[in-house]
């Protein structure tokens, strides 16, 4: 499976080369809400929803809401599908919603899940694949929807969580979590965006009880936009920073 990531790594470092970037940073606070709830001993609920602030509270940046479904193929595979409704406010000196008005995003995803630890690691590889219809807002200035773009995008994320007491995580105990994740678009929509994102955190949780976790980190965020500058010609990147909350609650 690691043999994904150089590939993956290799795309990305060949599109920051070809010409020279416009950069634009902004700092991010991120609350999230996840949790899986259990239907069958093989099935499984997803929900989630994203609260994605610029200037860390003060102004919308994004709003994510997914709803699927898991099942659970071996004790350490786990495969899921399903719905993401997704829309991108303006932002930025360089905003990808450039009609000045929120823009959404239908998504359908499937992802497969591969655990396992190493010694007191716990490791976690996702695959996931994402058919995106990206909405086009008409040039009026209104919210008027005047077409659909289709783009394909697959994610690889590797995460790793570290006990901090003892070898396991258990109620009422801190532990160390990080994720990577990449994103690759692709099909004939995808123009320059083929290194569409990475994201990398780093940060420290805690575990109330087994199906309820709190997670604090820090979150480096660098995005490519699908659109380069219209006066220059130069792609676009956003380098976002700041912090993200997690709430993981299980039934």
């Amino acid at each position: 499976m690691f043999g994904w990531v150089p590939v993956f790594w290799l795309v990305s470092i060949a599109s920051f080369g070809q010409q020279k970037r416009i950069i634009d940073r902004n700092p991010i606070g991120w609350f999230v809400y996840t949790g899986d709830h259990k239907l069958s001993e093989k099935w499984s609920l997803h929900t989630e929803y994203q609260w994605r602030r610029i200037q860390y509270v003060r102004t919308w940046q994004q709003s994510l809401a997914r709803l699927g479904v898991n099942y659970k193929l071996t004790d350490k595979v786990q495969l899921g599908g399903g719905y993401t409704h997704f829309v991108t406010f303006p932002y930025g000196d360089h905003p990808v919603a450039g009609q000045g008005v929120p823009t959404p995003e239908h998504r359908l995803y499937q992802d497969i899940q591969v655990d396992d630890t190493v010694g007191r690691l716990l490791l976690s590889h996702r695959f996931r694949f994402e058919e995106r219809w990206l909405s086009q807002i008409a040039e009026t200035g209104s919210r008027r929807i005047s077409g659909w773009n289709y783009e394909n995008r697959v994610r690889y994320q590797i995460a790793v969580e570290l006990p901090l007491q003892g070898v396991t995580i258990d109620d009422n105990e801190f532990y160390l979590t990080f994720f990577d994740e990449l994103f690759i678009s692709f099909g004939k929509n995808a123009g320059v965006n083929i290194f569409n994102q990475n994201r990398i955190l780093g940060g420290l949780g805690y575990q109330f009880q087994d199906h309820f976790k709190l997670e604090l980190g820090y979150l480096n965020q660098i995005t490519q936009h699908a659109e380069t500058d219209p006066v220059s010609g130069n792609p676009v990147f956003e380098f976002n920073k700041g912090f993200r909350v997690n709430v993981v609650f299980d039934f």
